[in-house]
């Protein structure tokens, strides 16, 4: 009897490893080796076009990435973080209508909600090309009520987002609406479930203690959503940063909108400078992980990372 006690006790030592391993070796084959593989490439020399790359820990390429294409990488930071702001200031109202008086009709509006992802990501892009054409209905009708002078005429921004008078398509402006338009759901459905699970009453709490609407909000609703605004901040900003579909076809990738996700496609099919990729690529991942990390810290949400 004892000696099965044992046993059964180095079973239930050894479970949680066994529970843990299906998981272990997922991370390690689909994470921990292609990042290995990729500091490796980024760490490589390629002599030539057509030379196979050579680990042999040039560094150089780490200040080529910078010092070449430094302001491809401030320009996709920058395009997310406008277009994570859009997106959080038209889902957070969105989200707390559909959570607080969304009624019977939540699952419709949420539904409506989702109902882009029905079509793929590049359709979705390519029809607000055609819907953003300098010849078609919408930009003649904005150029009718003159709402391209009215945002030129936003100080110190007005001029960045529409550096033409005439024209949307080729302006940051179309490329950070593009980003908000296609992430705006990942936006809404973590801030959605984060109002969704608040108890209402707290509510009428606050406004017990001669709070009106605005500060209940602000003392009660907003604070214990913050983690949806988190999550849909993240959601909606890592997949901006790294985006280069709306720069191409929104953006015409021309200099004035070319991101960084723009250029490691440009340096690995066409130019063949794999470490030159890799090594952006590395870097983008790394300026990443910090710029989450800082924000979880800020936020003091740093559990949910």
């Amino acid at each position: 009897m004892a000696e099965r006690g044992d046993d059964g006790k180095k079973r239930a030592r050894f479970a949680p490893y066994l529970l843990l391993s299906p998981g272990s070796l997922w991370l390690i084959l689909f994470f921990v080796v292609p990042l290995w593989t990729l500091a490796r490439m980024a760490l490589s020399s390629k002599p030539s076009r057509f030379a196979d790359p050579t680990f042999d820990w040039h560094w150089s390429n780490i200040s080529d990435a910078f010092n070449r294409f430094g302001p491809q990488f401030y320009r996709s930071f920058e395009f997310a973080f406008f277009a994570t702001l859009f997106a959080l200031a038209i889902g957070y109202p969105l989200a707390y209508v559909i959570a607080t008086r969304g009624g019977r009709f939540k699952n419709l509006l949420l539904g409506l909600v989702v109902v882009p992802f029905f079509t793929t990501y590049l359709i979705r892009t390519f029809a607000w090309k055609t819907i953003l054409a300098d010849d078609g209905p919408f930009v003649s009708f904005v150029r009718w009520a003159h709402l391209i002078d009215l945002v030129r005429a936003v100080p110190l921004l007005g001029h960045w987002l529409l550096p033409s008078p005439d024209r949307i398509l080729a302006t940051p402006a179309a490329v950070i609406g593009g980003l908000t338009y296609n992430l705006l759901p990942f936006m809404v459905l973590p801030i959605y479930v984060a109002i969704e699970k608040i108890d209402l009453s707290l509510v009428d709490a606050a406004k017990d203690l001669y709070n009106n609407g605005w500060q209940a909000f602000r003392k009660v609703i907003f604070p214990l959503s913050i983690p949806g605004v988190f999550a849909g901040s993240l959601l909606t900003f890592i997949p901006a940063a790294g985006d280069y579909v709306n720069a191409y076809y929104l953006g015409l990738n021309n200099r004035s909108t070319q991101v960084i996700g723009s250029v490691v496609q440009n340096q690995y099919l066409n130019q063949n400078d794999y470490p030159l990729a890799a090594a952006i690529s590395f870097i983008f991942m790394v300026i990443v992980t910090i710029a989450v990390l800082i924000y979880a810290r800020s936020f003091g949400t740093e559990d949910l990372v």
